[in-house]
């Protein structure tokens, strides 16, 4: 089995910057549990009838696909949907995640997803990097990006596990406060630190 390593970060913290260059500079095989959690709801999955079983039609776009930005405001505030919804889509992202993951041919996999901590799909994983970013830029990078008001990142934010519980669960730290010449400074470093980790099991 190919070592896996996770790869985490709060909203808007460049997680896939990293993954993207990871991926680009050193061919290594990515895996994005968001992109997962958005194949167990596609049109003609069991999961997406669940859905709209509990929600009611209102939840899905005109095209039939899950209107997500709807969802996620009915989900964030209601804690008993938002568990209700964990506990249907985690198992079938799980299962997806995994079948990805043994496919790998790279020297290692890497395992991205925002809910890498809270979710347990860290146990997964022989290591975990945390890209970390100042809150202040998390709230104003992603309003930004997502043109969406700054509270309700700061909403998401709160559902995140906090800076210092991911950071506690870290074996790497990438910050991403600067430019992406400095991010992909960062992820040359540690590719090397992971190939010469992978040299000295197989010796």
């Amino acid at each position: 089995m190919t070592m896996i390593i996770g790869l985490t970060g709060g909203i808007g913290s460049g997680k896939s910057a990293a993954a993207n260059y990871f991926a680009t500079a050193h061919q290594i095989h990515v895996v994005d549990a968001d992109l997962k959690s958005r194949v167990v709801v596609e049109p003609g999955k069991p999961a997406l009838s669940h859905i709209v079983d509990r929600f009611g039609d209102e939840i899905l776009l005109p095209n039939g696909h899950l209107d997500r930005a709807a969802l996620r405001q009915r989900v964030f505030s209601n804690p008993q949907e938002r568990v209700w919804l964990e506990e249907l889509l985690h198992p079938l992202i799980r299962e997806e995640t995994i079948r990805d993951l043994e496919s790998a041919t790279s020297p290692y996999a890497l395992l991205v997803s925002p809910l890498l901590i809270e979710s347990g799909q860290h146990r997964m994983t022989s290591r975990v990097i945390v890209v970390d970013v100042p809150e202040a830029l998390q709230l104003s990078r992603t309003a930004l990006r997502d043109q969406v008001p700054e509270e309700q990142v700061a909403a998401i934010m709160q559902v995140q596990a906090q800076r210092e519980a991911r950071l506690s669960q870290a074996h790497d730290v990438i910050i991403n406060d600067r430019d992406l010449a400095h991010l992909h400074q960062q992820i040359d470093t540690l590719h090397q630190q992971y190939l010469a980790m992978l040299q000295e099991k197989s010796q």
